[in-house]
């Protein structure tokens, strides 16, 4: 058998066949390429090893609310950390985002964050946080920032995640695009293999 035939028949399983294994392969094929070229190559272009998350958690969604009915829940305390209806009106995914969204990174130099703007920041938990900047200062040359979800109550602060104080170091990108529910994909897979392990 030469080459050639060998390439037709390994063309025709991985594109044509519709084979249970084939399926797999396919799985196995993709996975690679977007864990080996798509993510490392979006990384690169987009200045962050994290260039996409799924988005985990409640925490920054608003409910279905518009955002004059969301603003009249939660004003309290923005308004307490000096954050006005107009300023948060002008911010970055200011009606939030859902769990299951896809958020779509950029990495960025700590001067240029600012109040309202969506990061991601290591925590000691494994996932990062996904949260909104609602106080930025700088000490010893050094910023620093506040988080808060925008459906929590208040900033987080425990063992796990304090984001009344994260380092410049611990921030990963900026939120710049999201993609309605895409996420759900890693979500449900995660809780798979979760359920598999016997996690």
């Amino acid at each position: 058998m030469d080459k050639r035939s060998i390439w037709k028949k390994i063309w025709y399983f991985i594109w044509e066949d519709n084979s249970i294994w084939s399926w797999i392969v396919n799985i196995i094929l993709a996975f690679i390429l977007i864990k080996f070229i798509v993510y490392p190559g979006l990384g690169l272009m987009l200045g962050t090893g994290y260039p996409i998350v799924a988005v985990v958690s409640e925490s920054m969604e608003h409910n279905k609310l518009d955002f004059d009915n969301w603003w009249d829940i939660n004003r309290e305390w923005y308004e307490n950390e000096d954050i006005t209806k107009q300023e948060f009106n002008s911010y970055t995914l200011k009606n939030g985002f859902n769990k299951g969204d896809i958020i779509i990174l950029k990495g960025v130099s700590p001067q240029d964050l600012k109040v309202g703007d969506v990061i991601v920041f290591k925590a000691r938990q494994p996932d990062p946080v996904i949260h909104r900047i609602v106080r930025k200062w700088e000490e010893y040359g050094e910023y620093y920032f506040q988080t808060k979800g925008d459906n929590n109550p208040s900033s987080i602060s425990n063992f796990d995640i304090d984001e009344t104080r994260i380092s410049e170091k611990q921030v990963i990108g900026k939120a710049v695009f999201k993609i309605p529910y895409l996420g759900y994909i890693k979500i449900w897979f995660v809780d798979f293999i979760n359920i598999f392990i016997g996690k």
